[in-house]
Formats: C-alpha cells, sequence, structure tokens
C-alpha cells in the first residue's frame, strides 16, 4: 500500500522539518531467531539434565529399596530381658528376699559380708543377663536361642564349644594319667592314690589336646589295637 501526500502541504513552513532526510539508524532485536547449531546445542543440554536427574531418582530409589527392615524384636513371643517387667520383678524379689535374710545379723559379722557379696553378684548377674540381648518369656527367666540365629550364638553355639573343650580336656588328661601308669608295678594302687607329680605335668599338657588326638589318629595311636584289648578284658 503506498502512501500520497498532497503538494499543497509542502508549501507550509512547519512540514519542511518533515520532509528533510532522516539519519539512517539501525535497530537490532534481541530476540533474534537461533541459528541451527545453537539450537542442537539448547536441546543436547536439556537431554543431559534430564538424563542426570533420571539418574539421580534411580539412584535414590535403588538406596530406599535395598534398605534393611528393621528386625523383630521378639521370637516366638519372647521380650529383651532389659525390657521385660517380669524380669524386673523376679530381679526386686531376688534382693529383697536377700535382703530380708541379711536383717538377722550383725552388720560386720561373716554371714552378712557373705549376703552383701551375694546381693552385689545378684545384681550383676541381672545386669549382664540385660545388656547381652538375653530374650525373656513370660516367667522373667532368661531363654536360649538354639534356632541357628547369628544374633544368638553366644547364648549356645560359644557355650557348647567351650564345654566340649573343656570336657575333652578332662578325659584326655585321665586318659594320658592311666597310660602313664600302665607299666607300673603297681597300676591300680596309683588310680586311687593319685601321683601328683605325674597329674600335674598331664594337666598342663593337655591344653592341647584336640592338636595331639588328631596326630594320634593319623598315627593310629588313639584307637587301641586287638591285643591290648584282649588283654584288658581278661584282666575284667
Amino acid at each position: 500500500m503506498s502512501l500520497t501526500i498532497p503538494t499543497n502541504y509542502l508549501s507550509k513552513p512547519s512540514l519542511k522539518p518533515f520532509l528533510t532526510k532522516p539519519k539512517s539508524t539501525t535497530i537490532i532485536c534481541s530476540s533474534t531467531a537461533p541459528t541451527p547449531s545453537s539450537a542442537a546445542n539448547n536441546s543436547t543440554d536439556t537431554a543431559d539434565s534430564k538424563l542426570k536427574a533420571f539418574s539421580a531418582a534411580l539412584a535414590l530409589s535403588s538406596i530406599l529399596l535395598s534398605a534393611p527392615l528393621p528386625a523383630a524384636a521378639d521370637i516366638s513371643g519372647l521380650t529383651p530381658c532389659k525390657e521385660s517387667k517380669q524380669f524386673a520383678k523376679r530381679q526386686k524379689q531376688s534382693i529383697k528376699k536377700l535382703e530380708s535374710s541379711l536383717k538377722n545379723y550383725a552388720p560386720d559379722s561373716a554371714p552378712a559380708l557373705a549376703i552383701k557379696a551375694t546381693i552385689e553378684k545378684t545384681k550383676r548377674r541381672f545386669e549382664n543377663y540385660g545388656k547381652q540381648g538375653l530374650l525373656c518369656g513370660s516367667d522373667g527367666l532368661p531363654h536360649l536361642i538354639v534356632s541357628g540365629d547369628q544374633r544368638h550364638w553366644g547364648e549356645f553355639i560359644t557355650p557348647g564349644i567351650l564345654f566340649l573343650y573343656i570336657a575333652g580336656w578332662i578325659g584326655w588328661v585321665g586318659r594320658s594319667y592311666l597310660i602313664a601308669i600302665r607299666d607300673d608295678k603297681k597300676p591300680t594302687q596309683k588310680e586311687i592314690i593319685i601321683d601328683v607329680p605325674l597329674a600335674t605335668r598331664l594337666v598342663f599338657r593337655g591344653f592341647s589336646w584336640p592338636i595331639a588326638a588328631y596326630r594320634e589318629l593319623v598315627t593310629g595311636e588313639l584307637i587301641a589295637k586287638d591285643g591290648i584289648e584282649e588283654g584288658a578284658l581278661k584282666m575284667i
């Protein structure tokens, strides 16, 4: 569309300034259209940010899902002894019974001192039961868990192994003593009257009885031979 200006308006001096040639000016807008390379870079940055956000969310969800669930506090209706009211009641009753017996004796007498020591031992025993994480039943007594739970191995497996070791040590020392006096002139007499020096040496040597038993098992000395067994039967 063209614009036509009448010539009669040009004769007026007031319009002459508008007919002068204006200075050339250049206006540059900041909102220029992006080039293809910049658009590609922007899209790549957006994709990277989305990928990072997805990776962070995936890592967080994996951590939350892999977190261990809290273990149940009770097993077969048992509760920790330190939280059991029956256990605390039994402790009070035991101490109260000892304290009532303490009133029958003078404060500095030997029975009174023995009862006071028993009271302290009772308090420590109940305190240790609570610290060791033992479980108590409705009777207020600690119960041993022998189901194989690793949290309760110290209640059965460790004392059981210790018991087997001590029992084997006693049996091994007794066996070694009988073998040592077998060739004596009066072996039966030494069975009745123990040879203390010999028994003492064997007691200290018996601490390594598992190794000694394995060595004799390999060499064949652990099991008695047929001739020795027949001679023992004849003696019987």
